[in-house]
């Protein structure tokens, strides 16, 4: 697979991650898009929300975004996950987008 979040995940690539478990990993996005944005992700291969066979991996990562919030002393933040190429899915490995540091409007873009 030439999947390059799975590169990441299994340091293939070098990449200078902000917290790793044995499910989970957690990077900083290469284009953020506020002054703290960085994606979790799961270390097994998920293309989208579509393809989760369990809530358990829902709940991994989206039980380590406190985690890394608090070490990252980050009290507010706006969490993000695009499922599919017209909702802005740019990589197909499942990754939640965590984004803090600006003031943020509703709707979404």
């Amino acid at each position: 697979m030439d999947c390059i979040f799975c590169k990441i995940a299994n340091k293939e690539i070098p990449s200078e991650l902000i917290y790793e478990d044995d499910n989970v990993v957690a990077f900083n996005d290469l284009s953020p898009q506020a002054p703290i944005h960085f994606l979790v992700i799961p270390k097994k291969h998920y293309e989208s929300l579509n393809d989760i066979d369990s809530q358990v991996v829902f709940g991994q990562i989206f039980s380590t975004i406190p985690k890394i919030a608090e070490k990252l002393n980050i009290k507010e933040y706006r969490t993000v996950v695009n499922t599919g190429k017209s909702a802005g899915q740019t990589v197909f490995h499942l990754h939640v987008h965590v984004m803090s540091g600006r003031n943020f409007t509703w709707p979404a873009g």
